[in-house]
């Protein structure tokens, strides 16, 4: 909302108009800006439309870690790719689907060091960060049982990357092991 607008005065106002003309204005958000058009389709389609949505983040994630060139490497800009899954959040998705999002970022990153060789400390950090996030969230939403061989491939697919990558991961995966 912009400074000054308050939701009060916003509720005022919607509450004036017609139904058709509030259909319009969604119509109209929808048309204009991709986010609305996404939560919409989150909100009120059916699982397909959603995972369609899923996919379309994911994708953004992936580009960043992944080169679709067959040259050169992936861009690697971690906040894009962050900024794709606070996005994604924002949705308020299936609560499954979110802790995909936050492994799939970790997944493409190994995949990027398997694939370009180690990179720097920043970037692991940031995938143990989003790694460790995935598990709290996994373990708060109940969702163990769906993610835990994902979880620990990760920290399989990690041995012998450098910056201690591995054995972050190996440690963080032992330390929560037993609540999933």
């Amino acid at each position: 909302m912009p400074k000054g607008m308050k939701i009060a005065v916003l509720r005022g106002e919607l509450e004036k108009k017609t139904k058709k003309q509030l259909i319009q204005d969604i119509v109209t958000l929808c048309k204009k800006f991709e986010n609305v058009n996404d939560f919409y389709a989150v909100l009120i389609t059916s699982e397909v439309d959603t995972n369609a949505v899923v996919s379309k983040y994911k994708k953004t994630v992936r580009e960043e870690f992944v080169s679709s060139r067959d040259v050169g490497y992936p861009k690697m800009r971690l906040s894009i790719a962050r900024k794709a899954i606070s996005d994604f959040k924002k949705l308020q998705p299936p609560k499954s689907s979110i802790a995909d999002i936050m492994i799939w970022y970790v997944e493409a990153g190994v995949e990027c060091t398997n694939n370009y060789g180690d990179i720097d400390e920043r970037f692991y950090a940031s995938m143990e960060s989003m790694y460790e996030s995935a598990i709290k969230y996994i373990l708060k939403e109940n969702l163990g049982d769906i993610y835990d061989d994902r979880l620990n491939a990760i920290v399989s697919n990690t041995t012998g990357m450098g910056w201690g990558f591995h054995d972050q991961l190996s440690d963080l995966y032992g330390q929560y092991l037993d609540q999933i």
